[in-house]
């Protein structure tokens, strides 16, 4: 029988907690620029003007099927080379992961507002608003309301994908317990351990995001009535 051990690991949490910053370092930078990235990639891809949307539907579709490894390799080894500039870890991962979260988050933003009744633009067009008023004040925060969950989703995802950092020497999470795994020859706990920490904090994530949602409906009935 396997005897377990944890006490490695616990001796050596810091390690652990150091990779966990990294994560939410990525994931953090990615979401700040990828959510307004998104954005405006949704709006030029809804536009009427072809040199707008076009351009905007490549980069979606390109990033979206595309594998995000080959994309991380791509800006830490190649774009230094053509461009001649030192690329660190953490700038390839930023790059790579705000960029190709915007592209998804940019067909969520789309979804969302393709969905909002066509009387809601006549309504914000009878009372004098232009287009950029009305996405702005009518269309974009109703839009929102029904995205959260889609985007809760997405940041999770993001989250999870962040662990491919660790394969360009970014001391993420993941990095950080392959390390420890490797220091105290106890694979079997540090992984174990490792997983409960991503599982506490995506599922504390998901709790705050339902009771954001829940706060949103309430709200929604009171203003109805």
């Amino acid at each position: 029988m396997y005897e377990w051990d944890f006490t490695p690991v616990i001796q050596n949490a810091d390690l652990l907690w150091q990779g966990l910053v990294g994560t939410l370092a990525i994931t953090g930078t990615a979401l700040a620029f990828g959510l307004p990235l998104g954005l405006m990639l949704a709006l030029a891809r809804l536009s009427p003007r072809r040199w707008l949307a076009w351009p905007a539907g490549f980069v979606i579709e390109f990033f979206r099927t595309t594998p995000p490894l080959v994309q991380l390799f791509w800006f830490f080894f190649a774009l230094p080379i053509l461009i001649d500039i030192r690329m660190t870890p953490f700038l390839a991962a930023a790059i790579t992961f705000s960029i190709q979260s915007s592209a998804f988050f940019a067909e969520v933003f789309r979804a969302g507002i393709v969905s909002i009744e066509r009387g809601q633009w006549e309504a914000a067009r009878a009372i004098g608003m232009q287009r950029k008023q009305a996405m702005r004040r009518v269309i974009l925060p109703q839009a929102v309301k029904r995205m959260i969950p889609a985007f809760t989703e997405r940041a999770i995802e993001l989250m999870k994908t962040t662990t491919l950092v660790a394969t360009v020497s970014y001391a993420d999470l993941l990095y950080q317990a392959n390390e420890l795994a490797q220091k105290t020859f106890r694979p079997i706990e540090v992984f174990t351990a490792t997983a409960l920490i991503y599982f506490v904090v995506i599922f504390g994530l998901s709790l705050c995001v339902q009771a954001i949602e829940r706060r949103l409906a309430v709200s929604g009935d009171s203003t109805v009535r």
